[in-house]
């Protein structure tokens, strides 16, 4: 029989220099040390675009 656990996705968008301290916030906070806890996918965000205006979000961080 095959449990399944119920999924929550995040996506967040931070600064570089948040990033180990958001990852190590994450696996403290969302791990259980069982099957099915997910992964954590770093990536680097090229363009952000404001769909209402379509205009190019310049700076994304103050």
């Amino acid at each position: 029989m095959v449990d399944f656990l119920p999924k929550i996705k995040l996506e967040i968008a931070i600064d570089d220099s948040l990033v180990d301290q958001t990852i190590e916030t994450i696996l403290s906070s969302a791990s259980t040390g069982k099957i099915g806890d997910g992964k954590i996918f770093v990536l680097d965000v090229q363009e952000a675009i404001r769909v209402r205006t379509g205009e190019k979000v310049q700076k994304l961080f103050n």
